[in-house]
């Protein structure tokens, strides 16, 4: 007996050497490297991946002969880019529904915005987009099932943290009617005692939420600084970070003061309260693409004067509409245009759309950078976005967790 169990444990042992010796290893060979979070490129790197990680940078890498060899040398090559405010499992069609996405939640069904979803997510990793925070809005927590969709191989997406349902004062986002009361739910879960908040927060864990999300105002009453620091302990008690929609100046201030880990929008944001975000360590979401449909000198001034402030700021898009000739992949590249009008150095954006968001996603330990140990997604273009950001609309060539998507 003794002796067949040392046989069963030799052969599992040798069958998992023979698996991890048969790993599939992939050489890319880059034209410049870039590496986001020091701003700096090195020419004709190699990166060496063993299956969905990454075995070796530099320069100086020995390629195995039985690698497959990705030739990118006269491309720039990093890490696939993040959008931390995502809606991938809403598609506000402008016609139909007046450009009110209240009338979009009334008419798609749960089953019919997971399919939206899945054709998203699919756009999003086609346009460089690797990793994703989807910020609610997602009904029944359709998103979530988007995401154990891609985590179980099913289907092709970015790595996904999701928000579930979001939680907010009555009303949420929405102006209701007395005799229709139930038209709000479930896309947001109403939450105004501290006993709601709780639930609010355990639901939303329990089937299957990354990051919880407040509305803090949108109605005349909003949370208080106790309401959402109440939450955020609630949330932090279970591992999980907090988002604040923050769209008036008082939310702004109440999220600051809350010290919630990231604030949404805050185009309203005075500079006292960009200063104590930045002392807190609140990151900025500031959804800049929302610059391309109006009020565009507020979005721009706020961006500017964050930056100068010096507050940690995170790529966010806040795309919701179906746009004629774009995917959703590339209308989200498109909210760069912001930052590049506003005068934001290249590489600072390059790290808000990289090494901040995956600190913010909390993933920063497997994705966010060609680093050894790191999940392969990687992502490369013509031209140099430490130089000119907008190299960044051109990604011809994508793969994630080592599986070539676009090339």
């Amino acid at each position: 007996m003794v002796r067949a169990l040392v046989s069963t444990i030799l052969a599992l042992v040798t069958a998992t050497f023979v698996t991890a010796q048969t790993a599939p290893i992939t050489a890319i060979r880059a034209g410049r490297l870039i590496d986001p979070d020091t701003g700096t490129s090195t020419p004709n790197a190699i990166v060496l991946i063993e299956g969905t990680r990454i075995r070796a940078v530099g320069a100086g890498v020995t390629i195995p002969a039985n690698a497959t060899v990705i030739d990118l040398s006269s491309l720039s090559v990093m890490p696939g880019v993040f959008d931390m405010h995502a809606h991938l499992c809403m598609t506000v069609n402008q016609q139909r529904d007046a450009g009110n996405y209240f009338y979009t939640t009334l008419r798609d069904p749960d089953s019919m915005r997971a399919v939206q979803g899945v054709a998203n997510a699919r756009a999003m990793l086609e346009a460089g987009f690797t990793s994703v925070r989807d910020i609610g809005n997602e009904g029944n927590y359709a998103c979530v099932s988007v995401s154990r969709g891609i985590q179980q191989g099913l289907i092709a997406g970015p790595a996904m943290v999701t928000a579930g349902r979001i939680i907010a004062p009555y009303g949420g986002q929405f102006h209701l009617q007395p005799d229709k009361r139930a038209l709000g739910e479930p896309e947001y879960f109403y939450a105004d005692t501290q006993d709601e908040m709780r639930k609010a927060v355990r639901e939303n864990i329990h089937f299957g939420a990354g990051v919880i999300k407040i509305v803090v105002d949108d109605q005349r009453y909003i949370y208080s600084v106790d309401d959402i620091r109440f939450i955020k302990a609630e949330a932090a008690a279970a591992g999980v970070k907090l988002a604040a929609h923050a769209w008036t100046p008082a939310g702004v201030h109440n999220a600051a003061e809350a010290a919630v880990d990231s604030i949404e929008h805050g185009q309203a944001a005075k500079d006292e309260d960009l200063a104590l975000m930045k002392k807190n360590g609140v990151v900025l979401v500031g959804t800049d693409y929302l610059a391309l449909g109006g009020d565009r000198a507020v979005w721009i001034d706020r961006l500017k004067r964050a930056q100068r402030i010096g507050v940690t700021m995170a790529y966010g898009t806040d795309v919701i509409d179906a746009v004629p000739g774009q995917t959703r992949g590339t209308e989200s590249m498109r909210g760069i245009e912001p930052w590049i009008e506003a005068g934001i150095p290249a590489p600072v954006l390059l790290r808000a759309m990289t090494t901040n968001a995956a600190k913010l996603m909390g993933t920063e330990k497997q994705r966010g950078a060609i680093a050894v140990g790191l999940a392969a997604d990687i992502i490369a273009m013509p031209g140099n976005p430490l130089e000119d950001a907008t190299a960044l609309k051109k990604v011809s060539f994508v793969m994630k967790d080592g599986t070539v998507i676009k090339k």
